[in-house]
């Protein structure tokens, strides 16, 4: 019965690192999906993203910021996959969404607009304290 049930449900937690694993590999995977178009757009692409620094009142090379977003989100999410550097990817992958998080309200999308971003950059900074558990390259 329900009693059995709680029993299995609870037992799940001896795989804690297995979650983390799914975890990893799912957000990371799909940050390098998501990052990827960035890091080829090129120089006008890197411009556009870098733009968004705008929220802090960093204005100045917006080439070099976008550059910098899409790596960290395409090498970010691999070695956020895999468990490497495992937290100063996290920290600033975290950023990266604060950032976007930021351009999407600025620009008035609301929050549903930032929810994502947002969403997102919880899971990360969660993460910094987590850390990526046992099957992991950091074995954090």
């Amino acid at each position: 019965g329900s009693t059995q049930n709680a029993r299995m449900l609870k037992s799940l937690g001896a795989y804690r690192d297995i979650g983390l694993l799914f975890l990893r590999l799912g957000l990371g995977i799909m940050f390098v999906f998501h990052g990827w178009p960035k890091l080829i757009g090129g120089v006008e692409k890197w411009e556009q993203v870098g733009g968004a620094m705008a929220v802090l009142g960093v204005t100045f090379y917006p080439v070099v910021w976008g550059l910098m977003a899409a790596l960290t989100e395409v090498v970010g999410g691999v070695l956020f996959a895999i468990g490497y550097l495992f937290r100063p990817a996290s920290i600033l992958l975290a950023f990266v969404m604060l950032v976007a998080a930021l351009m999407h309200l600025n620009a008035g999308d609301g929050l549903k607009g930032a929810a994502h971003a947002i969403e997102v950059g919880v899971v990360f900074l969660a993460m910094v304290f987590v850390g990526p558990g046992r099957h992991s390259l950091d074995r954090g």
